[in-house]
């Protein structure tokens, strides 16, 4: 039996809704790619639970060099789903998700609801603080329409992404610092004492690549060795990532050039640890690191006691 792609299937959604109204759009598009979400997360033998502007971007390119240059695979379209799969049926299938906003909360609901012991379970973890500022950026100028809209209609305090300032977005209970500390939370939560279950964090990633991608490497199974995993590291080098994403070379829409005169709506930002403090006036900044310092679990390392769901919950009332 043919299996259609993933990713076909999804396009396949979002095409054959767009005429309905609004609030029906809405309806279908959560109750279709929620299922489609489901499907995916029991099929998938590696799920990597990462948040937007978390670095997933950076981690898959490492990745999928390692099994493309291993395996002689196309080199131009970054797993997320069944890509590997489908060019080889020994590889492994993965999901990469949020596991949070609209849809994809689904692959929440299966790994909480159902069994994933068969799964080798990868959450990347990284600085609330670093995400809030590209995360503004990627909500307000980069995502699609159809997700936006999506996760839009279920906020329980609603925003204008057109207008809404950088400070105000940042605190705000759902998509801000509190929602992102909560959203750690939960899955850190889930992830303790897993016996496959790995977290990794961005800033180890990035303080010692190649250890730390080797460990995930181990994890899936696959050894490589020292001159694999530096190619990797090399091609998905910021610098590089930045050329290949000018030359439009990724197949992947979420890869590509949207405005090359915008440097905001560039995928590859810059990938700074601690950078936020760039963007905010020292008071602000140190508002935020005390929020993450009394809410954040102290499982993932920043420091901070585990409250999963009260900040989030305390600043919508």
């Amino acid at each position: 039996m043919v299996q259609i792609p993933d990713r076909y299937q999804r396009a396949a959604v979002i095409g054959g809704t767009a005429w309905l109204p609004e609030t029906l759009r809405v309806h279908a598009r959560r109750t279709l790619l929620g299922t489609l979400q489901r499907r995916q997360a029991r099929r998938a033998n590696v799920v990597l639970i990462v948040h937007p502007k978390s670095g997933g971007t950076w981690l898959r390119v490492m990745l999928f060099r390692l099994f493309q240059r291993k395996y002689d695979l196309p080199a131009r379209r970054v797993m997320k789903t069944d890509e590997l799969q489908r060019y080889n049926q020994a590889l492994p299938r993965f999901i990469v998700s949020n596991g949070h906003y609209s849809y994809e909360a689904a692959v929440r609901e299966v790994l909480t609801n159902e069994s994933a012991d068969d799964k080798q379970l990868i959450f990347l973890a990284r600085h609330p603080c670093d995400i809030a500022v590209s995360w503004h950026l990627q909500f307000t100028r980069r995502i699609s329409a159809a997700k936006r809209e999506l996760i839009l209609h279920e906020l329980h305090r609603p925003i204008d992404y057109k207008t809404i300032p950088l400070w105000e977005f940042v605190m705000h209970p759902e998509l801000g610092l509190p929602g992102l500390i909560d959203y750690h939370n939960q899955w850190a939560e889930f992830f303790a004492g897993r016996s496959n279950g790995l977290i990794v964090r961005y800033e180890d990633l990035r303080a010692d690549t190649r250890a730390t991608l080797q460990r995930i490497t181990a994890r899936l199974g696959e050894a490589f060795s020292s001159a694999e995993l530096d190619e990797a590291i090399e091609f998905a080098s910021f610098d590089n990532l930045r050329r290949l994403e000018e030359a439009n070379y990724f197949h992947n829409a979420s890869l590509r050039l949207q405005d090359r005169g915008d440097l905001s709506r560039y995928k590859v930002r810059r990938g700074k640890v601690g950078g936020f403090r760039d963007d905010f006036e020292p008071a602000q900044a140190d508002e935020m690191e005390a929020l993450v310092r009394a809410h954040l679990s102290p499982i993932l390392g920043y420091s901070g006691p585990v409250t999963p769901g009260a900040l989030a919950a305390s600043q919508r009332a």
